[in-house]
């Protein structure tokens, strides 16, 4: 159910959000020991706060624009009271005395908190295979993953387990799991949400964003969580437009981009291929124009992305010394012994693998050749969008060159799991808003995923070409949805 028919129900009397509320935990029970898309689910809590809201709407009083509206939170968002594990050994008894930006922002609008969502260790993935605490599968076909990091929160709103969640996104974690699961998934500019309260990962490249059923709930959600923060060094000082107003502006006379380097990868599924140029004709139909752009450096993102957000890791992570808080080892000679075993048994393989791949691309003798190398890099991709945005106003890719994979199919080649990214990661690079929603399916009933950039701040005019495939093409209306959990 998407947000405004929720809240017309509500209004209406038909529904209380108590209601709501217990029906999307009877949903979880139902299938979530199938899915594991949480871990942890915050019943109590949860009708406590939707008693609340009914109190309040019983008494007359002006309810806020997302009363009683239950979300799923990543659990690398700090939830005060409420443990915060980022999927890690390291983290597992970590309960936060504070709460994040974006989650005091949510409750202030009237949501109510219904659980943590399973993810990649640290962020650290594209599957949601990494978690310590098992992987998550996904709802259209349980055989396959649902992407990662965020494939919890993904997958939490594409079963209807709740109407919208909050994930974050370092080099895809919003947007490719929203491609695998068939829901939509936003990651703002670079600075629009605080990630004040975000546990890090890669500072430069980390942003918070919803899941969602519809680009206008999206929309909603944005208009909640961003703005500026003090706390966040990093976080834009500029105002907040009203993003539901750009919805239904009609796009005739915008000029879309098709980026050449996309549509030429050799491991791109024609069937993806196929459905994301018929995403761009259905918009073609609603009066954009389309325009083939190059983005020269558009493959090289890859790359120099492994080499940047291992390295922000391997600093961000070097807190995790077994001394303050977070897991420590039982025994131990000395204090050198106890950190090296501690980060050895509280850490993954994946993230060990991240921060050994960090630490020595900013070693003494290697940081020029790598770190810096990746940075100039980093500007000239940076270079290439700018250079696209003087002719188009969004630009058109794929989200992923595949849809969901078999668990397992990529657990012993780590290269072919970072692939996955590929069209994804140049957006955070350069710090751009984009946006995946589906726009069509596999011969196997699998969802695949489009994935619209803009410019920087430019999330209005993202949203309303979003907004606008949305409604022309009726993606997700027209689909049995045969191969989906029941």
């Amino acid at each position: 159910m998407a947000i405004e028919a929720w809240r017309q129900q509500l209004k209406l009397g038909e529904v209380s959000s108590r209601e709501l509320v217990d029906q999307q935990l009877e949903r979880i029970k139902e299938v979530d020991p199938t899915i594991h898309a949480f871990l942890d689910v915050t019943a109590d809590r949860a009708r406590a706060e939707a008693d609340r809201i009914d109190e309040a709407r019983a008494a007359g009083e002006e309810l806020p624009p997302l009363a009683g509206v239950p979300f799923a939170i990543k659990d690398n968002l700090c939830t005060k009271g409420v443990p915060t594990t980022c999927s890690s050994r390291m983290l597992e008894s970590f309960v936060p005395p504070y709460e994040s930006t974006v989650t005091e922002r949510l409750w202030k609008s009237g949501a109510v908190l219904i659980g943590k969502t399973n993810l990649d260790e640290f962020a650290m993935g594209s599957s949601t295979e990494t978690s310590a605490f098992g992987a998550t599968s996904n709802p259209w076909d349980i055989s396959k993953v649902p992407g990662g990091s965020s494939g919890g929160s993904a997958a939490a709103v594409a079963a209807g387990e709740c109407m919208a969640a909050l994930g974050s996104d370092t080099g895809g974690s919003i947007r490719q799991p929203a491609s695998f699961c068939g829901v939509v998934g936003l990651k703002p500019t670079y600075g629009r949400v605080s990630r004040w309260g975000l546990v890090a990962f890669a500072s430069s490249l980390d942003q918070v964003g919803p899941f969602t059923s519809t680009v206008a709930d999206a929309a909603e959600v944005l208009q909640a969580i961003a703005g500026f923060d003090q706390r966040d060094s990093t976080c834009l000082n500029v105002p907040v437009p009203n993003y539901i107003s750009f919805l239904d502006k009609p796009l005739k006379g915008l000029r879309v981009g098709l980026i050449r380097e996309c549509f030429e990868q050799d491991g791109l599924a024609l069937e993806v291929k196929n459905s994301v140029l018929a995403a761009s004709e259905k918009l073609q139909s609603l009066g954009v124009e389309l325009i083939e752009v190059s983005c020269p450096r558009f493959n090289d993102g890859i790359a120099t992305y492994y080499v940047i957000a291992p390295s922000e890791a391997s600093a961000n992570l070097a807190r995790y010394d077994g001394v303050k808080y977070g897991y420590r080892c039982e025994e131990a000679e000395s204090l050198a012994s106890m950190t090296a075993r501690s980060r050895a048994e509280g850490f993954g393989s994946e993230v060990q693998r991240r921060i050994l791949i960090g630490t020595y691309a900013l070693s003494a003798g290697y940081v020029d050749a790598y770190y810096k190398k990746a940075q100039q890099v980093r500007t000239l991709i940076r270079n290439d969008f700018d250079r696209a945005f003087k002719d188009v106003d969004v630009l058109l890719t794929p989200t992923s060159p595949t849809t969901a994979f078999e668990a397992g199919a990529h657990s012993d080649d780590p290269l072919s799991m970072y692939l996955s990214d590929l069209l994804t990661i140049p957006a955070n690079l350069a710090g751009l808003p984009a946006i995946s929603l589906p726009c069509g399916f596999d011969s196997s009933g699998l969802p695949i995923g489009v994935q619209l950039i803009a410019n920087v701040l430019d999330e209005p005019r993202l949203l309303q070409v979003a907004h606008q495939y949305e409604k022309a093409a009726s993606v997700m209306e027209d689909h049995p949805k045969s191969t989906f959990i029941p």
